[in-house]
């Protein structure tokens, strides 16, 4: 070969081999749209659980008036007892539901699991639709609980297993997001349309989530629990928008920790025994009870009460409620954008901060008018304000981090046996809370309720300070490493 043969077949070779460093580079890169597609889709599950919490609001007000309209099925107006337990027996529900969801979504998988959770909501829409009677109501709202239990179970866990690590964060607070959306939903529409006109709307949700999110792929952790390598792989590919061998690693990694984890054959005494997982349930648990002793169930299920309450400014007790509503959908809607650039623990401390200060202002206003009994008309737009900065501050930390960080803190083995309890402990809570508050409210004022509300979230800001780990930018593995006490957080 001479020598001006071989400077040609060299040039040749290197730019063979630079092409494929060039192509190498574009495939590594991938795609993330099927996650956030995936978790958008599983999503609109919260978001009709979200519809179905929020659908009592403007309701009450209607069944509780004097004059009965055409439009109250009952045909009569419903007592103080009555309002209580249909915004409450709801989250009786979701603690019964809360028990096999757990079971389902490691049996079934987190796909199928989800999927069934549109039979209850049927089942639930179906009552309300055709309910007559006071009972209907009752049944219609409890098994409507049942079908919310599912996605509060199961959608942190399935966009925390399907998520690449750059971007756990960000699907894992489309939770919260997606919850305000449905908040959302029902209350702009359900002051201005009719009684059945309103269930329809509400209905159609569950319908929207169940073919959307049917063509989603299954969590490559379930599929590796069950020994199924090949569909991890295909799902990965799928997930990743990249070619096999550039998953394969990944989908070995995968295996192995399933393969670890159910190895242990964890029991539920597995929680409390090893110290990773115990220190995570305190954690999450901690933070379900500064979320719902915040007051978010009472301001959810009763905001349209606690407009009317507080006397009209120009504005309708409606109109109020959808502009908290509106307000707590665009706050949750920061979470997303920050979460991963600015972390969990800034953000709760933020949010703790501004709910606080909110709440002890509402606390104030009603202790004026009620306690005090001074004029409050001039500062009319008081309670609305309080509440928009509340709904606005909880959406970027309260609302949606507890979820995320349940999605990320748990080992494999006990993800789903932790999943239940901390679920649980969300719906016990939530169901004391909208249970009681009217009678907390009546016997001992508002302003206590509210003032009560607002020392739980300063609690919050030194709980998160003084023992909350920092789950940003770090794998799962990684956080499980850290709670063990490998590193520091």
């Amino acid at each position: 070969m001479s020598n001006t043969e071989k400077e040609i077949y060299v040039t040749e070779n290197e730019f063979q081999i630079d092409s494929s460093k060039i192509n190498l580079t574009k495939t590594s890169k991938g795609s993330k749209c099927l996650q956030f597609t995936a978790a958008i889709a599983a999503n609109l599950c919260v978001m009709a659980a979200g519809s179905l919490m929020a659908w009592s609001s403007p309701v009450l007000l209607m069944l509780q008036n004097e004059t009965v309209s055409e439009e109250n099925p009952l045909g009569r107006p419903i007592t103080t007892e009555e309002t209580s337990w249909i915004g409450s027996i709801l989250l009786l529900g979701s603690i019964a539901g809360n028990l096999f969801t757990g079971y389902l979504s490691d049996r079934l998988g987190r796909r199928t699991t989800l999927l069934c959770s549109i039979i209850p909501s049927a089942v639930s829409w179906v009552l309300i639709f055709t309910g007559k009677s006071i009972e209907f109501l009752y049944a219609a709202r409890f098994i409507g609980g049942l079908a919310a239990a599912i996605p509060f179970g199961v959608i942190p866990v399935y966009c925390g297993e399907i998520a690449e690590t750059s971007i756990r964060g960000i699907l894992g607070s489309f939770f919260q997001l997606f919850i305000t959306l449905g908040l959302l939903w029902a209350y702009s529409i359900g002051p201005f349309i009719s009684y059945t006109n309103y269930c329809i709307a509400c209905a159609v949700l569950p319908i929207a989530f169940f073919i959307s999110f049917y063509p989603m792929p299954e969590s490559p952790y379930y599929l590796a629990a069950k020994s199924r390598k090949e569909d991890v792989i295909k799902v990965l590919i799928r997930l990743r928008g990249k070619k096999r061998a550039e998953v394969e690693t990944e989908a070995n990694e995968i295996e192995v920790s399933v393969q670890e984890a159910y190895s242990k054959q964890a029991t539920i005494l597995d929680l409390f025994k090893v110290k990773a997982n115990l220190k995570a349930l305190i954690a999450t648990c901690a933070l379900i009870f500064f979320q719902q002793m915040s007051g978010i169930t009472v301001v959810l299920l009763y905001s349209e009460l606690i407009f009317s309450s507080a006397g009209e400014f120009g504005l309708s007790s409606s109109v109020q409620t959808i502009i908290v509503g509106l307000v707590q959908f665009l706050g949750s809607c920061v979470n997303p954008l920050a979460v991963d650039r600015l972390g969990r623990k800034i953000l709760l401390i933020i949010s703790s901060s501004g709910a606080g200060l909110s709440l002890g202002i509402l606390g104030l206003f009603f202790y004026l008018k009620d306690a005090a009994g001074t004029q409050v008309s001039h500062v009319g737009w008081l309670p609305v304000f309080s509440l928009v900065t509340y709904m606005a501050t909880y959406g970027i930390g309260l609302g949606p981090l507890p979820w995320t960080i349940m999605g990320e803190m748990f080992s494999q083995e006990v993800k789903s046996k932790a999943s239940t309890i901390v679920v649980f402990t969300n719906a016990f809570l939530a169901f004391i809370v909208s249970k009681y508050f009217i009678g907390f409210a009546v016997t001992y004022g508002q302003y206590t309720a509210f003032w009560f509300s607002g020392i739980i979230c300063i609690l919050c800001i030194l709980f998160t300070v003084f023992y909350l780990p920092e789950t940003k930018g770090r794998s799962l593995q990684e956080i499980q490493n850290n709670l063990n006490g490998k590193n520091n957080l």
